[in-house]
């Protein structure tokens, strides 16, 4: 029925839900009535890009009066930021795995509690490309870890926990349809790794710390781009694992920097 899901018992026993790191909960705010009509989220790493993000969108859809910004729903909080322009709802997720899925985990709620139905997330930004143009947009097919296997693990009270990474085809061959009318930007679709470092867990030679040789980061890069990947960066496993289980329409967008 398009309903956002939640998949957790739980939370049926709980007198209140408390978005905690979003500064919202179920009964300090009535989240249908402020989310209720949201079809689109789109999320990235900085406060700033999303706020801007928040503008572009509202003059788009020609919401904003002159001079007019956007308030930060989060404002009661110090780890997100969100912003919201007619049914898109603008969001930061911080840097890494553990930031985003903090962030996902009260969204999905968030989105549940308020009944929102058929909503589409996108994850945009930047990230390191891998034998592809600078400047070049990566529309993640599926993400892949730092063995290029389509899985997100996470220990859970001792367990590793498995989940799989594929995000919806039918949004990443729309979007790529979509960037036709976008000349200045070369677009592709391709796997994206995630690691959990953006130092040496991306081949990086100037960290505090490198335990590896150039030429075995090159042949590593090598592998990693016959495995299928053209971009690295730190958040797309959880988010298409968490997505693909809340039963979300999710895709993430890259742009390559260098």
């Amino acid at each position: 029925n398009g309903l956002v899901l939640v998949k957790n018992p739980h939370l049926d026993l709980m007198e209140e839900d408390v978005l905690y790191h979003l500064d919202l909960g179920t009964k300090t705010h009535n989240l249908p009535a402020m989310f209720g009509d949201i079809k689109f989220v789109c999320v990235g790493g900085s406060p700033n890009r999303m706020r801007a993000f928040a503008q572009f969108m509202q003059r788009e859809l020609g919401l904003a009066a002159a001079g007019e910004d956007v308030a930060d729903i989060c404002a009661g909080s110090d780890r997100y930021a969100m912003y919201r322009a007619g049914p898109v709802l603008s969001i930061s997720h911080g840097m890494g795995i553990p930031s985003i899925s903090i962030m996902l985990h009260e969204l999905i709620k968030l989105l549940h509690h308020a009944k929102c139905r058929d909503v589409t997330i996108i994850r945009i930004g930047t990230s390191g490309g891998l034998g592809i143009e600078a400047g070049s947009v990566v529309i993640t097919d599926t993400a892949v870890d730092s063995s290029f296997q389509p899985r997100f693990e996470q220990v859970v009270l001792g367990d590793v926990v498995v989940r799989g990474t594929e995000l919806d085809k039918d949004l990443a061959e729309e979007l790529l349809a979509c960037s036709r009318d976008i000349p200045d930007f070369p677009t592709l679709i391709g796997h994206t790794m995630c690691t959990y470092d953006f130092y040496e867990g991306q081949g990086r030679l100037d960290g505090a710390l490198c335990s590896f040789s150039s030429e075995k980061k090159l042949e590593y890069l090598r592998r990693a781009y016959e495995a299928g990947v053209r971009n690295i960066e730190m958040e797309s496993t959880a988010f298409a694992a968490l997505c693909g289980l809340c039963g979300l329409k999710g895709e993430s967008c890259r742009f390559h920097l260098l």
